[in-house]
């Protein structure tokens, strides 16, 4: 089992390649939730993820006759750039396998670290059946993403820096998926201060730890797709699991919406990049899933690698979330006057038209009338709920799309 030394011997090892990431105080956020927020800014780590510290640790434990056959893992993500850029920091060979559908910066990320990239398979578990596969017959050895005792002490460095940098820190929240980061922090923590509340935060759409803990045992369980892509695992670790029965408090789950209007506050108020798995953690926080109030609480973002075709995206459905943005349609009288006429109450409302299409034809256009089609700029929810009341009792028939 693991010991404290381990964890330590860990730090040590990396002390000198991966960086001791800062620990930020958010008086927003701190204002927003009745409990002093601190960030934990994994996001900021080499590779853009914690993973290159369990990975890292991992691969320095190995022998030299384990790193002459060189090492292998499969990921759709962090873990890959972790292991890949962990491998180069000492030069051995490394495969990474990778779903075909894995995004191509990130395939892009990992080979330019040096790794040897193979796509196989539509699913991560399709990648991780035939990494396993290669890895008997190349006699290399398998990194895995969580499920090992080296790369749980290297996850647990984290909870080393937090004493540090807040020695009474009173909670700690981490996202949790297959259970790595979560136990390697929760042992840690409550190896020194048994006091330390330790939660790990999951998304609702994938709680593969809440299902654990409920059946006593990890399980495959049915999953939605989520915005937290980074902890969508369907089945957590056997070792994983066992750290965390033992050492944590409790696992909370947060929706979809809750994780994308914390992704857009990041990025507002902190400037803040970070993944959907990262924003879980700060999202319990802020939606009062916490049984207290008052007290130091560290938020671990995990990671800030989200792939540049999905930002737009991710603002677009945090700005929808949170009522500043809003796409209705309605019918007008196809004159002339009278879009103006719609347009000059939209403005004395205080939206702002950020999109207009109208047509002509359309399955609820008769003649002489013209569908039109708006996007808007809002401040909230109650702003559009008066919108649209001041346009129903206008004669408008709205449709909100979105």
């Amino acid at each position: 089992m693991l010991t404290l030394h381990d964890v330590l011997q860990a730090k040590k090892r990396m002390e000198k390649t991966i960086h001791k990431t800062p620990l930020d105080y958010s008086y927003t956020f701190s204002k927003l939730s009745g409990n002093d927020v601190y960030m934990k800014l994994e996001n900021l780590q080499k590779t853009g993820s914690f993973k290159v510290r369990g990975s890292f640790n991992k691969i320095m434990s190995l022998s030299d006759e384990e790193r002459k056959r060189g090492v292998i893992a499969a990921s759709a993500g962090n873990h890959a750039q972790g292991v890949a850029y962990s491998s180069s920091m000492i030069g051995i060979p490394c495969t990474i396998v990778m779903p075909k559908r894995a995004p191509l910066s990130k395939m892009e990320a990992t080979k330019g670290y040096g790794a040897e990239v193979i796509l196989h398979g539509d699913i991560f578990d399709e990648s991780l059946e035939y990494a396993l596969d290669l890895q008997r017959k190349r006699g290399a050895t398998f990194v895995h993403p969580f499920d090992d005792e080296a790369v749980i002490a290297g996850q647990g460095t984290i909870a080393l820096e937090i004493l540090e940098q807040l020695p009474d820190v009173e909670a700690v929240l981490c996202p949790v998926g297959g259970g790595g980061l979560l136990a390697g922090v929760a042992f840690t923590l409550k190896e020194h201060n048994p006091s330390i509340k330790v939660y790990g935060v999951e998304s609702s759409a994938c709680p593969g730890m809440t299902a654990a803990l409920r059946h006593n045992k990890p399980i495959v369980i049915q999953a939605s797709d989520t915005i937290a892509d980074g902890i969508a695992v369907k089945k957590p670790g056997e070792l994983t699991y066992q750290y965390i029965q033992k050492y944590v408090d409790d696992v909370i789950c947060v929706d979809e919406a809750e994780i994308s209007r914390t992704m857009l506050y990041l990025l507002e108020r902190n400037k803040l990049l970070v993944e959907g798995s990262a924003a879980c953690s700060l999202a319990a926080v802020l939606y009062d899933k916490l049984p207290f109030k008052g007290k130091k609480v560290v938020s671990i973002l995990s990671g800030g690698n989200v792939d540049v075709t999905l930002i737009s995206r991710i603002i677009e459905r945090g700005l929808f979330e949170s009522g500043r943005f809003v796409t209705f349609t309605t019918v007008i009288s196809d004159k002339p006057g009278q879009l103006n006429k719609l347009l000059r109450i939209i403005a004395e409302l205080e939206a702002n038209v950020l999109s207009i299409h109208h047509q002509r034809v359309g399955a609820k256009v008769l003649p002489g009338q013209a569908e039109i089609y708006f996007s808007l700029e809002t401040k909230n929810q109650e702003h559009i709920a008066k919108i649209h009341q001041v346009l129903t009792n206008e004669g408008y028939v709205i449709e909100i799309l979105g």
